[in-house]
């Protein structure tokens, strides 16, 4: 069975490390994509105007769309997933969403990645889950204006990231819906949720209706499609057939260390937008 007939994009924080971030997007455009997404490409939460301004204009010489953003995430390679649940972090992730929103409207980002955040010493699961319902709203408010839609995942490794399942991120999406933000949807990161023995042909079926993007990864190893032992084009073909038509993000470690030997399992005519 090949690749479905999908959309897909690499994720160039994790793809194209042979090359500096801002090399990256044209790399992408060359290797056929359309499309681009990335983690948060600044070590801080608001950096400086002209790295704002470089960074955009990477994505626009390139001729590719930014189709998703991370908020600002804290040291992803260190002991932080996220800040929007922290209460110490809790400014810092809202000075950060008036940035990404800003890089979001100049650009047309249609989903940026809010990244819950770990559980810490200093606050209650409840105060932490509390905290961010109010934050994710505050965070939809924002991209609202431009039509764009915060993303929820759940997260595998070491790290005391409390969502899981997606039982996890349904539980949160429907208090954030509740507290009127319909613009929050879930990103359904079939290696994450694979990894952490999730059943993904049920996470599919019950909640098809809030999927608003898609990643992969083999697992293990978080490797290309075809290196581990996870069957994820049966289910990419599952989202398909039910009618998902958004975007399939390739946030995988190529295996050879090389991005484009990767792609091999991803004829050129289906790197584009379908």
């Amino acid at each position: 069975m090949g690749a479905p007939q999908l959309s897909y994009l690499p994720n160039c924080s994790l793809l194209f490390q042979e090359l500096p971030l801002l090399e990256r997007p044209a790399a992408a455009k060359a290797a056929g994509f359309d499309a681009v997404e990335f983690w948060w490409p600044f070590p801080e939460a608001v950096p400086a105007d002209a790295e704002v301004d470089a960074f955009v204009t990477a994505i626009e010489d390139a001729g590719v769309a930014l189709v998703g953003l991370n908020f600002f995430a804290g040291d992803l390679a260190g002991p932080d997933a996220g800040a929007l649940s922290i209460p110490k972090r809790s400014t810092e992730f809202r000075d950060n969403v008036a940035v990404a929103a800003a890089i979001g409207a100049r650009l047309g980002v249609r989903g940026l990645n809010a990244l819950y955040g770990v559980r810490v010493a200093d606050a209650t699961p409840a105060e932490q889950d509390d905290l961010a319902v109010e934050n994710l709203v505050f965070a939809a408010d924002a991209v609202a204006e431009f039509g764009a839609t915060v993303l929820v995942e759940p997260v595998s490794g070491p790290k005391p990231y409390p969502l899981r399942t997606a039982s996890d991120v349904r539980t949160v999406l429907d208090r954030v819906h509740a507290a009127g933000a319909d613009n929050v949807g879930f990103l359904c990161d079939l290696f994450h949720l694979a990894s952490n023995g999730d059943d993904l042909d049920a996470a599919i079926a019950a909640n098809f209706a809030d999927i608003a993007h898609v990643q992969i990864a083999d697992t293990p190893g978080r490797g290309e499609p075809g290196s581990g032992e996870l069957d994820l084009f049966s289910r990419l073909e599952d989202l398909r057939a039910r009618g998902y038509d958004g975007w399939v993000s390739l946030e995988y470690k190529p295996t050879s260390g090389n991005t484009v030997e990767s792609l091999g399992w991803l004829p050129r005519d289906q790197r584009g937008a379908h």
